[in-house]
This record gives structure tokens, sequence and C-alpha cells, in this order.
């Protein structure tokens, strides 16, 4: 059984960093795209960061900001978040791709079930 647990959320002031962790079970995560999704209340969730085997892609949004990677032994990936600012709050969720990788939810078969990014002073 596949299963992805989002951790590492919290409450941040503007110009702070937090870095996010997604913890896999049951599959080889680095075979998969692991993608980062955000969603704040009212709006749609958005895809902020994917990571593949072969590349790593991010939302206009967040480059230069976010830094996405994997640590292959421990089956976690990180998204490491610097600079954040007052819009990047809402719930992070990351998910798990077999096939197409990008930053549209559909592409993801496979969800955590979030964690919590509070930017605020």
């Amino acid at each position: 059984q596949l299963q992805l647990v989002a951790s590492g959320g919290g409450l941040v002031q503007p110009g702070g960093s937090l870095r996010l962790s997604c913890a896999t079970n049951g599959f080889r995560s680095d075979y998969y795209a692991i993608g980062w999704f955000r969603q704040a209340p009212g709006k749609e969730r958005e895809g902020v960061s994917c990571i593949s085997p072969s590349d790593t892609a991010y939302a206009d949004s967040v480059k230069g900001r976010f830094t996405a990677s994997r640590d292959n032994a421990k089956n976690t990936v990180y998204l490491q978040m610097h600079s954040l600012k007052p819009e990047d709050t809402g719930v992070y969720y990351c998910a798990a791709s077999g096939g197409v990788a990008g930053l549209q939810p559909q592409f993801y078969d496979y969800w955590g079930q979030g964690t919590q990014v509070t930017v605020s002073s």
C-alpha cells in the first residue's frame, strides 16, 4: 500500500524558512515523480514543485526560494522553503505519480494528508 506522510509545517514570520518532509512507504519513491502542492482557504490546489527521477520543476511564484530534494536511502522527499511570504500560506501536500510528472494535480494518484504552513507576523 502506497503511503505518503507530509510533515514540517508550522508558523513562521515573513522572510523565514521551513523544511517540509514527505516520507513515503510501500514503494520506491525514486521511481516516481513526487509533487508538492498547496491549497489556501478558498483557492484551488496549486502545484509548487515536482521532482522526478530526471528533473525538477517549480512554479514561477517559488522559483529561487524553494528547493526540492530527495534522500533515496530514507525514501523521503524534502521541500526547503526560504524567504517565505504571507501568500505562501496554505496546506501543503505531497503526492506521487508513476507516470507523467508536472505541476498539475490530476497527474498524481497518491496523496499525503497535508501539513499547514502559516506565514504571518
